[in-house]
């Protein structure tokens, strides 16, 4: 009896960028796609140099019509693009930050100046099926969520969840689907002693575990930026922390040399696992940025595109590192 080959027998290669594909207006994207732009030139090599089968960007404009995703898919080679209006941007009735003026970036569903504003997106080598947005969720009706207890019942009437989205995306490989759990957090700072923004991405990360508990998904990865190390940093650490060691997750522990060399002193984590180079002074280099597949995939290899200086991919960073801004692209290869 001859063995049935196994499904996914050849590596996939699936990536998460929080490249910086946001401008300061809208349709400001499609116009800098149709010209001489070195941050989008960095991205792109970036990209082209890793080559993933599959790509979540988690800070790109969105536009009604998809017509700067469509030119990103094409300059970067990939046959199918997903993407929705994303939260941020998206303006609430509410004065959500307290400071007496409607209809600022601080006042929308996630933090945007305008619609669509640092949206996310998929690319694909596959088609993309039926998606899942969990994006209209209130923050209230998350079972076992935590918001600032001085909020008023009217913003909580009000207050998605996701401050940009949450997407359960079927990737449809020739040898099956594989089912993309997608979102991009906010950051845990810029709020006050009611830690809005630290709870809200507290739970934007555990809304995947309330999945995990009550829907049967296969050949599931978890992936975006979460905005939040399990080691240092602003962000209550102990949630990240406690979701890598889901035993129904594994953690690649994707690593640079050049994150290695960047090392900040008083940090406590691993410098090779940071994903995003921050100033010293602010921040630091932190690993915000993850690509968790379910703890049935074989992990053939993993990574997180940061070459040390010395080395010649180096250059596509640029002289100061930020050529294709602070986060790094982080990929891991999976197979059955």
């Amino acid at each position: 009896m001859i063995a049935a080959a196994p499904a996914f027998a050849d590596p996939i290669r699936i990536a998460t960028f929080a490249a910086p594909l946001s401008r300061d207006g809208p349709g400001l994207l499609l116009r800098d796609l149709g010209r001489e732009d070195a941050q989008i030139d960095a991205i792109t090599a970036i990209i082209s140099t890793v080559d993933p089968d599959i790509l979540l960007l988690t800070d790109v404009d969105h536009d009604h019509d998809g017509l700067a995703l469509t030119a990103l898919r094409e300059r970067f080679g990939y046959p199918h693009q997903f993407a929705t209006r994303p939260n941020s941007g998206l303006m609430t009735t509410l004065d959500l930050d307290q400071n007496g003026k409607l209809g600022e970036a601080r006042d929308a569903q996630g933090y945007g100046r305008f619609p669509g504003d640092g949206g996310m997106a998929i690319l694909s080598r596959w088609p993309i099926g039926n998606v899942t947005d969990l994006s209209d969720l209130l923050w209230q009706d998350m079972p076992g969520a935590t918001l600032p207890q001085e909020w008023p019942a009217v913003v909580n009437a009000q207050q998605r969840l996701s401050s940009a989205g949450h997407w359960i995306a079927p990737v449809l490989h020739p040898e099956g689907a594989i089912t993309l759990m997608a979102f991009s957090a906010t950051p845990p700072v810029f709020d006050g002693p009611e830690d809005r923004n630290g709870l809200r991405n507290r739970d934007e990360l555990l809304l995947w575990s309330h999945i995990l508990d009550t829907e049967e998904l296969e050949n599931f990865v978890i992936l975006g930026n979460a905005n939040l190390d399990p080691s240092d940093g602003e962000g209550l650490r102990d949630a990240m922390a406690e979701f890598l060691a889901d035993p129904r997750l594994q953690d690649p522990e994707p690593i640079s040399d050049g994150g290695n060399v960047a090392a900040n002193p008083t940090h406590v984590g691993d410098p090779a696992l940071d994903t995003a180079d921050w100033p010293e002074d602010g921040p630091g280099n932190l690993r915000v940025s993850y690509v968790l597949p379910d703890a049935d995939w074989i992990v053939a290899d993993a990574g997180v595109f940061w070459p040390a200086p010395d080395d010649p991919l180096a250059d596509l960073l640029g002289s100061d590192g930020l050529a294709a801004g602070p986060h790094r692209l982080v990929w891991v290869d999976i197979s059955r």
